[in-house]
């Protein structure tokens, strides 16, 4: 009989359905890999109710209870929380069998969205920042510039804000240069609850291949940007970092209904050190919402019709946001 569970157990393990060990071994803690501090991913499971799992043996681990699942891919900083991607600051890493995750991880990206804080300030004062204006045209596809673009996107999505609840302003209401310090400076003298500035991207290469949306938060003190650059990388926090549990839980809700609500291709949450989100006070996201090169999803940008439904889903993004943090009434 023992000899046959053995061999169930080994079958199992050999097909990645078995979890990666049934309790936390004896001596777990902290360890150092690559200068940063990381924990065991199956403490931190066990610790949390989660299972773990291996989806694929050495390649993607698989962590479920009965309210979430998440999704990490071995050797990088890909990860889904529930269906929706989300790049971590540091990747994930297997040494000796084990699998390891990053204490500012789970400190920074996992606990702000599945443990979310409920704080006394209500989500009322919403200011939109369309990107670019004036002198700076953003980026081109012909003769279309992205400025007009983020401009009518900002003033349907300020329609539907208002007609849900919400006091609303714009950093620029025409064809105006707004530099990127004043920008945040606006939200702030309006005594702003969120920030949200809108873009649209685009690429030079792969502008068949490329599309989809993206939702940028604020990176923690001292981590590179998800795309490099970005602003300075030194481990100097900056005045958005004082909102970083609420900025990636705001960037993750607003993600997951873009790609819940519209089925546009989920290029993740991001982080950056964009100039407005390093300097806004409150919680603040730069979202990009799809590609100006595409040669489909540019001719969606330019409709009327789609940029309301992705109003829509960006309304419904905040709302879930608002009704995750605010006390209760």
């Amino acid at each position: 009989m023992k000899a046959a569970l053995a061999l169930m157990l080994l079958v199992a393990v050999l097909c990645g359905e078995a979890s990666l060990w049934a309790r936390p071994p004896a001596d777990s803690g902290p360890v150092t890999l690559f200068g940063k501090e990381y924990v065991r991913l199956a403490d931190w499971a066990h610790a949390n109710d989660f299972e773990i799992h291996w989806l694929k043996r050495d390649e993607t681990v698989l962590v479920t209870n009965r309210t979430a699942r998440l999704a990490f891919d071995v050797d990088s900083r890909g990860a889904e929380v529930n269906g929706i991607h989300v790049w971590l600051s540091h990747p994930i890493v297997e040494r000796n069998g084990l699998v390891y995750i990053s204490d500012l991880d789970i400190r920074t990206a996992l606990r702000p969205v599945l443990y979310p804080a409920r704080h006394n300030s209500k989500v009322q004062n919403i200011v939109l920042d369309p990107g670019h204006g004036g002198n700076d045209p953003g980026n081109l596809d012909g003769l279309r510039q992205e400025k007009k673009y983020t401009l009518l996107m900002a003033e349907e999505l300020s329609d539907q804000l208002r007609r849900a609840g919400f006091k609303v302003s714009l950093t620029r209401t025409r064809d105006a240069f707004v530099s990127l310090s004043e920008r945040p400076e606006l939200a702030r003298r309006r005594g702003a609850d969120l920030f949200i500035s809108i873009h649209w991207n685009s690429v030079s290469a792969g502008r068949k291949d490329t599309r989809g949306a993206q939702t940028y938060c604020l990176s923690p003190a001292g981590v590179a940007s998800t795309n490099g650059g970005n602003g300075p990388t030194g481990a100097s926090s900056q005045p958005g970092n004082a909102n970083n549990d609420r900025n990636m839980l705001l960037a993750y809700s607003i993600q997951k209904s873009l790609v819940k609500k519209l089925g546009v291709e989920d290029q993740g949450v991001r982080r950056a050190r964009y100039q407005v989100l390093r300097e806004a006070e409150m919680p603040a996201v730069l979202i990009e919402g799809g590609y100006m090169s595409h040669p489909v999803e540019s001719r969606h940008i330019y409709d009327a019709a789609y940029r309301r439904q992705m109003a829509g889903a960006i309304v419904e993004g905040v709302i879930a946001y608002r009704s995750l943090v605010e006390q209760a009434r």
